[in-house]
């Protein structure tokens, strides 16, 4: 079986812990518009290993929306974002981590191994 070629990580940094539940959608660019290829929620530690390999998921730009309001919502906290975007390019043989840190205020993201 071949390695998984995306996955990301939702480290909640307001309480130094993974955020579990937040629901995650994974759009890909086709012409001039985002079409919807898969959805889910982190696990209990913040992780989404995404269902691809190299053989499905061919090169080309996404975009990982994560769904904020609802994550602070269950915590009983206020955040300045409803949901987070981000639009990345990949290309073949390659492995893409696409972590998010956020809190209530700010996120920030990076590209992880």
């Amino acid at each position: 079986m071949s390695r998984a070629v995306l996955s990301t990580h939702v480290l909640d940094t307001s309480t130094g812990r993974p955020a579990f539940g937040v629901f995650v959608e994974l759009y890909k660019k086709k012409d001039n518009s985002w079409a919807l290829w898969h959805n889910t929620a982190t696990s209990s530690d913040g992780r989404v290993l995404f269902p691809f390999t190299k053989e499905s998921m061919a090169a080309g730009t996404y975009k990982l929306k994560f769904n904020i309001e609802d994550y602070y919502k269950q915590l009983e906290k206020e955040t300045l974002y409803p949901y987070v975007e981000i639009v990345f390019k990949t290309e073949e043989d390659q492995h893409y981590h696409i972590p998010l840190l956020l809190s209530p205020y700010g996120y920030s993201t990076y590209r992880g191994s």
